[in-house]
């Protein structure tokens, strides 16, 4: 009895374990309400100063170009500075160019999660710690994104050499898909 009882204790607790070293969700909902679902996908982008940006259009579920999804390298401050300290991750609607980046709720500098879900920070005090997972629902659709590794050059410098970010396109809730798992 004694030896089951230590394979369920030695059992809980690596499950406990598991469960606090996972990286947090951060759930949020855009502005932009409708019924508009995309093209599915799922897939990996890697990030350097040689390859700083990327560009896609998105297609809603008829087919046609609806929204451009696009990451783009945030450069440190500073005259003659072109090393890049984090990445922002935009969506744009391209039937409304005036919404700007549907994934930025505000324009204004803020503490709040919500408010900075768009932007790759790996300082340790972003608002967002870097390797959350960010869902976003844009009207009846989601985008998820989660950086999966990221590098400095050097290494004790503020600057990136590297970061990769898996993105999930879908029109299902993957909170809903996480919690039957």
């Amino acid at each position: 009895m004694s030896r089951s009882f230590l394979s369920l204790f030695i059992v809980l607790m690596a499950a406990i374990a598991a469960a606090q070293n996972s990286p947090p969700t951060v759930y949020a909902e855009s502005f932009r309400k409708g019924p508009t679902r995309i093209t599915e996908d799922k897939f990996e982008i890697k990030l350097t100063p040689d390859n700083p940006s990327y560009k896609q259009r998105l297609r809603d579920a008829s087919g046609a170009e609806r929204y451009e999804l696009t990451m783009t390298p945030k450069i440190g401050e500073g005259e003659g500075n072109d090393k890049i300290t984090s990445w922002l991750v935009g969506l744009y609607d391209l039937r409304h160019g005036v919404y700007g980046n549907v994934l930025q709720f505000d324009q204004e500098l803020s503490e709040e999660p919500r408010d900075n879900v768009y932007w790759l920070n790996p300082v340790h005090s972003a608002p967002v710690a870097i390797l959350a997972k960010r869902i976003i629902k844009v009207e009846g659709f989601y985008v998820v994104f989660q950086v999966k590794d990221f590098r400095y050059n050097p290494s004790d410098s503020p600057y990136l050499g590297s970061m990769t970010v898996q993105i999930e396109l879908t029109n299902r809730d993957p909170r809903a898909e996480g919690a039957n798992k």
